[in-house]
Order: C-alpha cells, then sequence, then structure tokens
C-alpha cells in the first residue's frame, strides 16, 4: 500500500474523520476478487466478509459497484451473508451491477433492472463471425443479460488477441447504437449512457454522502474515480485507490493510494475501519 503524496495521506486523514458520514464503493473483480481465467470462478477474498462487516460499521453505506451482473456478484461475494449482518447494525450494503443498469440493497433485496437494450441480440448473432474473421475465434463470449463480453484472457495469446479484436468488435457494436468497454483482456458491449460515475452520484444522493472512498482496478472504474474527485471539489472528503497492474495503468494517475490486489485493497479498509473506530473512542 503506497500514498502517492504528502496530499493523498491528507485525504486520507480527512475521510477518517468524516468515515461516519462516507460511502465505501468497491469494484468486484480484481479488488474483492482475484482476477481469474474464468470470472465465473472469481469467488470474492475469503477475509472480505469480515472486513466489509467491521468497514459497514464505521461508515454510512458500503456498495460493491460492478460490471458483473448484479446476481452474479451477491453469489460469488455471498453478499446478501455479508448484508445481513451489516442490516442488522443498521447499515446498508448495495450492489451495482452491470455498471450501474442494476440495483441491489441490503434494505430492499431485490433487483432493479432495465430491460436488454436494443441491438444486444442482433449483435450477439453476428458477434462470431467477427470473431472468427480476427482469428479469434475461441475468444468467450459472456451473456450478461444486459451486456455481452468477449474475454481473450483464455487464448495462448491474450493481448494480441485483444488487441486485434477491439476494432471490429467496437465497429459492430456501433452498428448496433452500443458502445464497447475494455477492461483487462476483456471487451464489454453494453449499452451507452450508464456507468459507474452515474453509480456514485446515487449513492450521494441516496445517501446524502460527505465522504466517499473508491477502489478500483480497470477503465471501467475511471468514471466512478472522475466522479469522486467532482464531489471532492464540491467539498466531500474523498480518497481514490486504485489496484495497479501490468495490463492496465489507468487509473494510477487519478488515484490517491496505490495497492497491489485484494490483500492490499483488504489491509487499507481494515486499517480505515480501524482509525475511524479509534478517533470515535
Amino acid at each position: 500500500m503506497e500514498f502517492v503524496s504528502a496530499a493523498a495521506e491528507g485525504r486520507y486523514a480527512a475521510l477518517v474523520r468524516a468515515a461516519a458520514e462516507s460511502v465505501v464503493g468497491l469494484d468486484f473483480d480484481g479488488t474483492l476478487s482475484p482476477i481469474v481465467d474464468d470470472p465465473e470462478q472469481a469467488h470474492i477474498h475469503p477475509d472480505a466478509a469480515d472486513v466489509l462487516v467491521a468497514l459497514a460499521a464505521q461508515v454510512r453505506a458500503v456498495a460493491v459497484v460492478t460490471g458483473r451482473p448484479a446476481r452474479q456478484a451477491l453469489d460469488l461475494g455471498g453478499l446478501e451473508e455479508v448484508a445481513d449482518a451489516v442490516h442488522a447494525s443498521g447499515k446498508d450494503l448495495y450492489v451495482f451491477g452491470q455498471y450501474g443498469n442494476e440495483r441491489w440493497s441490503s434494505d430492499q433485496r431485490r433487483i432493479v433492472s432495465p430491460r436488454p437494450p436494443a441491438g444486444l441480440a442482433s449483435f450477439e448473432r453476428e458477434l462470431p463471425r467477427v470473431l472468427r474473421e480476427a482469428g479469434a475465434a475461441e475468444a468467450w463470449i459472456e451473456d450478461k443479460g444486459l451486456a455481452v463480453a468477449v474475454h481473450t484472457r483464455r487464448l495462448p495469446e491474450p493481448t494480441a488477441a485483444f488487441e486485434r479484436l477491439e476494432g471490429p468488435v467496437g465497429e459492430l457494436a456501433r452498428a448496433h447504437d452500443l458502445v464497447v468497454e475494455p477492461g483487462r483482456h476483456v471487451l464489454e458491449v453494453r449499452s451507452p449512457g450508464m456507468h459507474k460515475g452515474q453509480a456514485v452520484d446515487t449513492l450521494v444522493e441516496l445517501t446524502g454522502a460527505a465522504g466517499f472512498l473508491f477502489a478500483g482496478d480497470d477503465l471501467g472504474d475511471v468514471e466512478a474515480f472522475e466522479a469522486v474527485s467532482a464531489h471532492g471539489r464540491r467539498g466531500a472528503a474523498t480518497l481514490l485507490v486504485a489496484v495497479a497492474s501490468e495490463e492496465q495503468q489507468a487509473l494510477a494517475a487519478r488515484a490517491d493510494v496505490l495497492v497491489s490486489g485484494p490483500d492490499e485493497v483488504l489491509e487499507l479498509l481494515r486499517t480505515f475501519a480501524a482509525d475511524a473506530e479509534a478517533l470515535r473512542a
């Protein structure tokens, strides 16, 4: 765990002081769960449940904001059980799935979701042809309901395949009025307009938060970082935490804290909760 500057350390101290009025937002893959070849096997870090419950006791709310479907994040993270403990203490746990298109909370316990975007079914029917023409026919296609993800991580040369696919998959997406969200060896195709930054804004509106910590690892988290920074410019206490990796460095220049993976994310959250509790004692 590394603070990027003395100013970043100051922002951490300010957020500790504002913890009771703050929200902690966390990506799932690469942040709470290690990156794995098969996303359906990306189970949450074994220490995460205890850390999230302890953290929730010190802040206004905790939220998982992910590109995954909300149901998948709930199941792989055991988050409904975490929510039981969080809600029993009078706090809230939120899950924003598919970049904020889906919402679940420990209070309502149901997933609110829109219809799949127009054009997605046609895109998915045409996608295998595009993969064959790009020499990546074995890329794994994941149907998320509201989005389609093309994974190259399992291929012999995942980075080269990703680079070959980025152009033609983007062209096909645009033909169907969809957008592409590139990630770590994955291209996610979904409807335009919704992103994690809007999820951050929604959380601030729902909770009246005066502080916000967000931790993420990929391009899909950039808008969340930008939204948190905007709230900081309006006077909120903020802290941006980036999981640095060789595959993706987009967040590092925007971050206050750099960590190496889920182990260090949880170390930071554990320390933050302890510091907030000590200040209130």
